[in-house]
């Protein structure tokens, strides 16, 4: 089998974050997204993987930090795609790539539990001609949705439906056999001008493809929204094995499950996991809560922060109040200002959301 991870997009919904920075390539527990979906495509036993990126700079940005995929065991390949046209479309213009073979396909900003390897191998010992991911939802009107049948089978997909019929939702992750480029070429644009994976698939239901439904029972996060990668990032966080490879002093309390990374130095400072501090990273005088993820070369210093993610080579210097519930992007620093009168003096990004006490 090869894999279809689809990585374009201008993640508009994560702004101003994703202004300068592609989507897919936001940490959890400080790894890309991307990164994680490559790992599981590649636990899977698929070595053979496609990258369908856009013709932007988030295209460059993913070109750069995934290369070639030697640092996972795998080849990369990439598949621009002219415009953010659909998953179908991803699919239609991916065949040179995909040739005969079976494929997985993987959104490129998905979080799921439990990985992959299950499902490709039923898929790969099966005669279906489709396998296609559920799980049950809160808000299915935001998704694509499938209702089945009372034997399990799919009956009908509909995208984003005004008036779900099921709360089972598509969830990012597909196994197709060849019979899928003849239904990608006979649909027709939907009314978001896309060619739809869900109108995909009810071609293969209604000429009769075998396409069987899994229903995931674990989480699955689509790290869409800041909420939800704060959500991903803490499902992560308290999952995967921690680690300290830093150092912290014997003025520090390091308590639960945190991760320290190498060159990272805790001083006087107290970390309660889960929660994880990056490379090169200095907490200095602070704290630093459950569900934290500091990227690297990072400095906290005689501030309080928790259920956040912070990125790269920020500074929060000396804040008088504790943060939370917060994405901070790359570069960016907080301190107090010394000058007076006392004010808050923003300089603040498109889209920003700022709350003050």
């Amino acid at each position: 089998m090869k894999g279809l991870i689809l990585a374009g997009g201008k993640g508009s919904r994560l702004y101003p974050i994703t202004y300068t920075n592609a989507k897919q390539l936001v940490p959890v527990a400080n790894k890309p997204v991307l990164f994680r979906v490559i790992e599981a495509v590649r636990d899977a036993g698929i070595d053979a993987i496609g990258v369908v990126v856009g013709m932007d700079d988030n295209a460059r940005q993913v070109r750069e930090a995934v290369g070639d995929g030697s640092r996972w065991g795998v080849s990369i390949s990439y598949i621009p795609q002219e415009a953010p046209l659909g998953l179908a479309h991803a699919v239609k213009i991916s065949r040179d790539f995909l040739g005969d073979e079976r494929f997985v396909m993987f959104l490129g900003d998905n979080v799921i539990q439990g990985g992959i390897s299950d499902l490709i191998r039923r898929f790969e010992t099966s005669a279906w001609d489709a396998q296609v991911v559920l799980t049950a939802v809160h808000q299915p009107q935001q998704y694509g949705v499938a209702e089945l049948n009372e034997d399990g089978s799919i009956r009908r997909l509909v995208e984003k439906p005004r008036e779900p019929r099921s709360n089972l939702a598509l969830v990012g992750i597909y196994m197709f056999s060849q019979p899928v480029f003849e239904a990608v070429n006979s649909i027709r644009p939907s009314w978001r001008n896309e060619l739809e994976i869900t109108d995909a698939i009810q071609w293969l239901v209604d000429h009769d493809y075998r396409v069987q439904p899994y229903i995931h029972r674990g989480w699955w996060i689509d790290t869409g929204k800041a909420i939800d990668m704060l959500e991903a990032n803490n499902r992560v966080l308290d999952e995967i094995s921690h680690e300290v490879k830093g150092y912290a002093d014997r003025d520090s309390q390091v308590n639960g499950k945190v991760t320290i990374e190498k060159g990272a130095e805790i001083i006087n400072s107290v970390i309660r996991g889960p929660a994880i501090i990056g490379e090169n990273t200095r907490i200095i005088n602070s704290y630093v809560g459950p569900f934290t993820s500091i990227y690297h070369h990072c400095v906290i210093e005689n501030s309080e922060i928790e259920h956040s993610i912070v990125l790269e080579n920020c500074r929060i210097i000396d804040i008088p109040v504790r943060i939370e519930d917060s994405l901070i992007g790359r570069n960016v620093t907080i301190t107090r200002s010394p000058i007076k009168p006392k004010a808050h003096k923003l300089v603040l990004g498109d889209n920003s959301q700022v709350g003050i006490l």
